[in-house]
């Protein structure tokens, strides 16, 4: 039985939305300009998709997420007027994009016609399986249904027509998490997705890439805010704007109690340090705010952090277990300067979203090793920072916000108006396969 958040209502809808769509959505804006932007949703059977989200606590070892599954994945609201605010969880990013693709405005019910091929796979949802589950040591096997499915069982010229190059899917964790080698015995932690040969012609959306990917992309992860319309992204981005930035910087994160030197050690000491400080002439009530988010307590608790956020002028993001984090996300929705410790964590991620090339005009980055190794105090850097210099990196974090969140689906046209992540993503990945596409043609 499925649990009782997932009713039939619920179910129909999803089924109904999934299967229909592409059909219509091509005559439901004859004025958009789809040149070399049209898309064609493969049909894919349930066990792709929905009756992944039927187990929803059927994984002992994980977050049972049944309760995140509501409104397309973006969760529960925050509280019950909230418009544009919800407990969101990351993993739940591959319903929340295959929804907003249902409504993308270039879709085809013709693959012959498209320039690219989505590919409704909840491969991070179906990974659970082998990280968590009754599979975890087939790891090996994971995508070997899917890859079977696409070329052997439904309409084998889709597929052979590029032979992959054309696909694209979304895979809701780091790439670290799929590309366990084949050969390891007994397995470790991950899948193999990403090591099959067989998919190695598909671009992979992910929250982290690896520092020389060949299929993957990184995409934002989703953060708690998706307003509906462009009076709650202005309400909200008027609100950023006039915060009182109270503290100098803040540590949202867990760890770093470890008596082994590493960067969070160092932060949250110079953190409880910071205390005994003189903040004369600084103009900050506070120089360090910690959020303490040990054992996942602030992950779909988006108050707990964002109103400290607010109120700080930098938002410090070291690595963790992996280089990315969702908190760089978080600190922008809120205006919150970002300070890097390791390219990885964002520069040499998510150049579709963040350019490479602007990361001085909104962010700071102090080597980590610096500051375990050298002895570098954090605070002396960002308080030789001028003020004007401040405001200005403020202001360009705050433009930055519409492309690095993700706006509810069925939003206004006003709001549609604006590029988000997901518009972003779209554009990046139809110019990558058609630039892969030339360089087959050209050989």
């Amino acid at each position: 039985m499925p649990p009782p958040l997932l009713t039939a209502t619920f179910l129909i809808l999803f089924l109904l939305t999934t299967t229909t769509t592409t059909t219509t959505s091509q005559e439901s804006d004859p004025e958009s300009d789809c040149t070399n932007k049209w898309i064609h949703i493969r049909y894919l059977p349930s066990q792709f998709n929905l009756d992944l989200l039927l187990n929803c606590s059927q994984y002992p070892l994980f977050d049972n997420f049944c309760s995140y599954l509501t409104n397309h994945g973006l969760g529960q609201k925050t509280h019950n007027n909230s418009h544009s605010w919800y407990r969101t969880d990351p993993f739940m990013l591959e319903l929340i994009f295959h929804r907003r693709m249902l409504e993308y405005p270039c879709l085809t019910p013709d693959p012959n016609l498209a320039d690219a091929i989505y590919i409704p796979y909840f491969a991070g949802l179906d990974s659970l399986n082998y990280l968590f589950g009754p599979q975890v040591n087939s790891s090996f096997l994971h995508g070997l249904d899917l890859y079977h499915y696409l070329v052997h069982l439904d309409t084998p010229s889709i597929w052979q027509k590029n032979f992959g190059h054309d696909h694209f899917l979304v895979m809701a964790r780091s790439a670290w998490d799929f590309i366990q080698p084949l050969s390891n015995d007994p397995p470790i932690f991950g899948t193999s997705f990403l090591e099959l040969p067989e998919f190695y012609n598909v671009t992979a959306l992910t929250f982290e890439a690896r520092a020389y990917p060949w299929q993957e992309r990184a995409i934002p992860y989703p953060t708690s805010f998706h307003p509906p319309n462009l009076a709650f992204l202005d309400s909200w981005v008027n609100r950023v704007r006039k915060s009182r930035r109270s503290a100098l910087m803040l540590f949202a994160a867990g760890g770093g109690i470890s008596a082994n030197p590493n960067i969070r050690r160092s932060i949250r000491l110079e953190c409880e340090n910071s205390t005994s400080m003189s903040m004369n002439g600084t103009g900050y009530d506070k120089l360090c705010e910690f959020v303490d988010c040990s054992n996942g307590i602030c992950e779909h608790d988006p108050i707990r952090f964002m109103k400290p956020m607010l109120q700080a002028s930098f938002c410090l993001q070291p690595p963790g277990d992996t280089p990315t984090r969702r908190s760089t996300f978080d600190g922008i929705i809120a205006g919150c300067i970002p300070v890097f410790f390791e390219e990885l964590t964002a520069k040499k991620q998510y150049g579709w979203h963040m350019p490479e090339e602007k990361y001085k005009e909104f962010s700071v980055f102090i080597p980590k090793e610096d500051v375990v190794f050298k002895g570098l105090r954090i605070l002396d850097v960002l308080m030789s920072i001028p003020r004007g210099e401040v405001r200005r990196m403020r202001e360009n974090v705050i433009e930055m916000i519409p492309r690095i969140m993700y706006r509810k689906h069925g939003s206004s046209l006003g709001l549609r108006s604006k590029k988000d992540a997901f518009d972003i993503a779209v554009e990046g990945t139809l110019q990558r396969i058609k630039s892969r596409l030339e360089e087959l043609t050209a050989q």
